[in-house]
């Protein structure tokens, strides 16, 4: 079972794409080889439906165009890229659906058709995408076909081969895909056991290949990057110092709650306690008693109220002693290992903290495990979590499990959250966050 988490401004997270799934020793056994062969198959059909419908309208549109009455047709023509663009969005999610692919199409300024075709006819997305739409009807699918189609031919004739035997070679004979012919039913069932154990060795390349070809339509689909303005990386920023200034109020109330609030609650709670020495007796020593126990309880909910705003350990010695705290007090035995080089900047250090606190809430809750894993380290300048557990899997991140928050708090750094909870576990949560070496605290 993959279950997605939405990022803000539109940028799902999402369970691992067709690369990181080959990797898997279990891939086999996954629903994967299943949506590349959907990916293939239904990417030939819409192919070629697509080639017969931009035929149809550049020869209908060229011949009528003498008359003005193809004028339309051949605007049309320039547009089947919009339509086809969005369904190719729509099917990378079968086998890319990390982070899925905006339209990057504008608004237009006003209503109305007119208004509708001037922005799509100027901007460069539309154009962008006909060339898409023309590579695709007139050289991905065909090639596509030819990739399919040799694998069925291969595996089917051998497959096929006793059936072929009983009908067309009367029992007799069997040309096994035209390469070698076999004269009795035991070769003729060697052939199709060939076959039966060929198919599942072919689903590798076939998914090699059809992850190139997501990588092809994400990069000829995908928003350039120059086409951000302004107000865009404007925006960006001020994201960055909204959250670098809530950070900075955290701590602020966590230094206040515990330099003021509950030192004055530790002085309440030792007065009472002296008191009830003073007055053992009833009945003032008994409401002195229970008010020494209600100070001391909420002196407890004080101090979990600031560790949940910020942790001082976080702030005093970082990330690793920090999640090694929070396993402690964890329900299901947990083991951190971690391998930071420095400290990262404080906003990245105090979103990976919340969020492995989420997962492992998470974990404690509803995953019935016995043990769970914190690991992780840089990578390639990202800083990458995993928080790992053997429980029953089958986690729903649209239950209320507070996996959304997570994620967004995750997507101002450019950050994302990748799960895997399949039926029979484990449950596996990646975060993975852009960390450079400008931006680590030694």
């Amino acid at each position: 079972m993959v279950r997605a988490v939405r990022t803000s401004y539109g940028a799902p997270m999402q369970s691992p794409n067709l690369w990181q799934a080959l990797q898997e020793r279990r891939y086999l056994r996954t629903g994967w080889p299943w949506r590349v062969a959907a990916y293939l198959l239904t990417s030939v059909v819409l192919g070629a439906a697509t080639m017969v419908c931009l035929v149809g309208l550049a020869v209908t549109g060229g011949i009528l165009a003498v008359v003005l009455i193809g004028v339309p047709l051949l605007l049309t023509l320039a547009l089947t890229g919009i339509p086809v663009a969005a369904m190719e969005r729509r099917r990378l999610r079968l086998v890319d659906p990390a982070v899925p692919l905006a339209s990057g199409h504008r608004n237009p300024e006003r209503t109305g058709l007119s208004s509708w075709l001037r922005t799509r006819f100027l901007e460069r997305q539309t154009w962008r995408e006909l060339g898409y739409t023309l590579l695709f009807a007139f050289v991905l699918w065909p090639l596509e076909a030819l990739v399919v189609g040799s694998v069925l031919a291969v595996c089917g004739g051998l497959l096929a081969t006793p059936l072929v035997m009983a009908t067309a070679g009367g029992g007799e004979e069997a040309r096994v895909i035209k390469l070698w012919i076999v004269h009795s039913y035991p070769g003729a069932f060697a052939a199709a056991l060939a076959g039966l154990l060929l198919l599942p060795l072919l689903a590798y390349p076939l998914s090699v290949f059809a992850a190139g070809r997501a990588v092809v339509t994400r990069q000829l689909l995908d928003v350039p990057d120059g086409r951000d303005d302004v107000r865009v990386q404007e925006l960006s920023r001020s994201r960055m110092r909204l959250v670098n200034a809530f950070e900075a109020e955290r701590r602020r109330i966590e230094r206040d709650l515990h330099d003021g609030a509950q030192q004055r609650l530790v002085a309440l709670s030792m007065t009472l306690g002296l008191a009830r020495l003073e007055a053992p007796g009833e009945p003032l020593g008994g409401v002195l008693a229970k008010a020494h126990e209600e100070a001391k309880e909420a002196l407890v909910e004080i101090r979990e109220l600031i560790r949940g705003i910020h942790p001082q350990i976080l702030t005093d010695r970082g990330l690793v002693a920090a999640l090694e705290d929070i396993a402690d007090r964890s329900a299901v035995p947990v083991d951190v290992r971690l391998d930071l080089p420095g400290r990262p900047h404080e906003a990245i250090e105090s979103a990976v903290y919340f969020a492995v606190c989420e997962a492992l809430a998470n974990v404690a809750k509803h995953s019935r495990a016995t043990r769970a894993s914190v690991t992780g380290g840089a990578e390639g300048g990202r800083l990458v979590v995993e928080v790992r557990d053997n429980g029953v899997g089958s986690a729903d991140t649209l239950g209320g499990t507070g996996l959304v928050g997570v994620a967004d708090r995750l997507s101002v750094f450019g950050g994302h959250l990748l799960m895997s909870s399949p039926p029979g576990g484990p449950t596996v949560f990646r975060l993975q966050v852009p960390c450079s070496p400008d931006q680590s605290r030694n």
